[in-house]
């Protein structure tokens, strides 16, 4: 950071500390009451006014008689009575009165004991034969001499089913041989040669069996992709549910913290009935032939060929983000339970504003959304009728013609490719921190871009990339990622699908000559290890634009998640210094976020922008609007986020954890980016919506609160500033006693003089 920009974060810190009471909140807790009494009576009358401490809660606290103003007696009395112990205890804030409180977001979910009997625990397991992948035919009569056989139901497109092969491997191989293991793999369509691939890291101690037509999952009773269940040797199931609770939807840890199927084993081996008998296994749902096909006259061909290419084969398909392919009949067949299961949860496709016609529950000031990727009503009904009604293929003549997909790059040929320098190893399993990778451009002069698209060098563990411009004048920042470089914006963007930026004629974004690209990488490993080394490609605009595009971020980097609170709210709020037009919205938290909304003050009206009462991480959605929302200097975009801090969140990764702001998912954040252009300004000029705001914060140190602020700061009312003062004051901005305190400390005596702290106001004019 330069001196001048340091010195413009310091004078807000000096405004920002008289205006928001935080003076009173760490002073007058420290116990010297008359010394901050003093100084924050401006008058000199022997009391404080709501106009001297403008802070209403603790104006509330500590005037006990109620009648608008505070005596130095009744301050010492209020705060020896603990008026304020309460403020360094974080509780859960209930959410401001702007709609209905948001629900538990479903999209994560774990794995739950469930009724034993209602899982299938103490029938009888029919006799079933099946043929594994080397062509050999097995009888589950065949390991009567075992203590138990081990079912598990397995998938090589399954995502979730990947991530526990690690896992079944490396049960098999420690266990003993009185157990037999099973591998059923129940989708038709998963290939032969992967699942040859699966099966030879079991090594011979585990059967592999590819149960095309699903019968033998379905005499075994098994419901999802990562189902397993243990049988005695009478064939009497003893245990159906998931291996652990490592990973579900919507989430991952490093290390399970139950092992169910490992303790029902343990159990089994020491003469006992699991104490854990059952549990749902979060994984892609099989399909269970309805008892009574319901008739309907939508086919897959005249119908769901359509619904499936408009909303679901852009990943769906062969070199796709997609795990698996939804490109014909048979696909969709074989994954009709998930799609099933992922529709009704309202998870597939990823949309999760909540009503993209703007007219929902919450009052919305403005309407369609440009990319709103949700189902219709109709679509949504007809493709689960087709599900229930026995998936009839229908006539071939109905089929649309095929949709084309562009091989390479989505935007075209880029003009401009960037790329790591190297590969980066992801490891197989668990989870993985942020990674932030420095890629070089070494551009000979600014370009305007008008195409953006990342592109994954794995697109299989690659979760979602944030790229940041770093200008050439900046030190190599690779590993920042703070709130100051979150507020600035993104600058390109990949989830799995969206992964292009593309404007229309007239708009662009500016890259400056000699830039870095700093890509913020989330990945998730899913099985097995690999490398990745992912690239950006731009194509550069014919002719400047008449608009710059920018995003600016509404960040609360205080924000301070007390243990256990299931419903936590944090909010920030963007008064915008200019007009802006404003073009999308994107949420970014982490995984204890659970709901959030943008609304809009404009008029003295406030109204909602973007409600999403179910927030998934694992889709950092750019929500863009179809035409502008115009706002004008002085209205407000306040962003509003829920955390679910609780152990019924199962993606939290420590519930007894206070969590406040940082870089990497076990941290949490609070940031609404807000993508825009400014109106009329000339492009490479406009001006930041912070920028705006940096600037009318210090027009107003230099009109005159640097006196203010001075009387402040100056402890001992001696006329002079030590650095202990200043240290003192702003204890959490370390810049203010050391490098600005010395340039400010033009005679170097340990202190600054009026004449001195005067020098703040010129630097800032520069």
């Amino acid at each position: 950071m330069n001196m001048k920009r340091t010195l413009i974060v310091v004078g807000l810190s000096f405004t920002a500390l008289v205006v928001i009471g935080g003076i009173a909140k760490r002073v007058w807790a420290q116990g010297a009451v008359e010394k901050r009494f003093d100084q924050l009576d401006k008058n000199g009358d022997g009391k404080i006014t709501k106009d001297e401490l403008p802070a209403a809660e603790f104006f509330k606290r500590l005037d006990l008689d109620g009648n608008g103003e505070i005596t130095k007696p009744e301050a010492a009395k209020a705060l020896a009575g603990g008026a304020m112990n309460d403020l360094t205890k974080p509780k859960p804030v209930t959410p401001a009165p702007t709609g209905p409180t948001p629900p538990e977001a479903p999209v994560r979910q774990g794995p739950q004991p469930v009724r034993p009997g209602d899982h299938g625990v103490g029938r009888l397991v029919p006799d079933a034969s099946f043929t594994d992948v080397a062509g050999k035919t097995h009888k589950l009569s065949e390991f009567t001499k075992q203590r138990a056989i081990v079912v598990a139901m397995t998938s090589t497109s399954c995502p979730i089913s990947k991530k526990y092969l690690p896992t079944l491997v490396e049960l098999v191989k420690a266990s003993t041989g009185d157990v037999a293991w099973v591998l059923v793999n129940p989708v038709a369509t998963d290939k032969t040669a992967e699942m040859q691939t699966a099966a030879q890291q079991f090594e011979g101690k585990a059967i592999y069996v590819h149960d095309r037509d699903g019968e033998l999952a379905q005499s075994l009773g098994a419901l999802t992709t990562t189902d397993v269940v243990v049988i005695d040797a009478a064939r009497t199931v003893v245990y159906h549910g998931a291996i652990d609770d490592q990973y579900g939807f919507g989430y991952s840890i490093d290390a399970p913290r139950y092992r169910y199927l490992a303790d029902a084993l343990s159990a089994l081996s020491a003469g006992k009935q699991p104490l854990v008998a059952a549990t749902e296994a979060p994984g892609c749902t099989l399909d269970r032939p309805s008892a009574a096909p319901v008739t309907t006259e939508v086919t897959y061909h005249n119908r769901i060929s359509r619904i499936v290419q408009q909303h679901c084969l852009e990943c769906h398909r062969d070199g796709g983000v997609g795990p698996f392919s939804l490109a014909s009949f048979d696909d969709v067949v074989a994954h009709a339970g998930m799609i099933k299961q992922v529709v009704d949860r309202g998870v597939m496709p990823p949309w999760f504003a909540a009503d993209s016609s703007g007219k929902g529950d919450a009052k919305s000031s403005h309407a369609t959304w440009a990319n709103d990727r949700s189902l219709a009503t109709a679509e949504k009904q007809d493709l689960l009728a087709w599900i229930a009604g026995g998936k009839p293929q229908g006539d071939r003549r109905d089929a649309p013609r095929p949709r084309p997909f562009a091989d390479g790059w989505l935007i075209g040929k880029p003009d401009a490719v960037f790329e790591f320098a190297k590969p980066l190893a992801i490891k197989a399993t668990g989870t993985m921190p942020y990674q932030n990778i420095v890629v070089e451009t070494n551009l000979t002069e600014d370009k305007w871009v008008q195409a953006i698209e990342v592109q994954p060098g794995d697109r299989g563990v690659v979760h979602h990339v944030l790229v940041f411009v770093q200008g050439s004048d900046d030190k190599d920042k690779g590993s920042r990622d703070d709130a100051a470089a979150e507020r600035g914006g993104f600058w390109g963007i990949y989830v799995p699908g969206q992964s292009t930026l593309v404007y229309p004629d007239g708009f662009a974004k500016r890259i400056p000559k000699g830039a870095k690209l700093r890509f913020q990488m989330h990945y998730t490993p899913n099985g097995t290890a690999t490398t990745d080394k992912s690239r950006i490609g731009l194509i550069f605009a014919k002719a400047p634009p008449l608009h710059e595009v920018k995003v600016a971020g509404i960040v609360n980097a205080r924000i301070s998640i007390p243990p256990g609170a299931d419903n936590h709210l944090e909010e920030a709020t963007l008064r915008l210094p200019l007009d802006a037009q404003i073009m999308g919205f994107l949420p970014h938290m982490h995984l204890r976020a659970k709901a959030c909304r943008y609304e809009v003050t404009k008029n003295g009206e406030t109204t909602t922008a973007l409600d999403i009462p179910r927030y998934d991480f694992n889709w950092q959605l750019l929500y863009r609007y179809f035409e502008p929302l115009a706002l004008q200097q002085g209205d407000a975009i306040k962003f509003t986020v829920w955390y679910d801090n609780s152990a019924n969140n199962p993606a939290n990764p420590d519930p007894t954890k206070t969590v406040r702001w940082g870089s990497q998912t076990f941290d949490e954040m609070h940031l609404g980016y807000v993508e825009y252009f400014v109106p009329g300004a000339k492009p490479g000029e406009s001006p930041s919506l912070h920028g705006g705001r940096r600037a009318a914060a210090a027009s107003a140190v230099r009109d005159g609160v640097g006196d203010a602020l001075f009387k402040r700061l100056d402890g001992n009312s001696d006329g002079a500033l030590t650095r202990e003062e200043v240290r003192s004051a702003l204890p959490n901005n370390p810049n203010a006693a050391g490098p600005v305190f010395d340039r400010l400390d033009t005679d170097k005596n340990g202190k600054l003089d009026k004449t001195e702290f005067e020098a703040l106001k010129k630097l800032l004019n520069r």
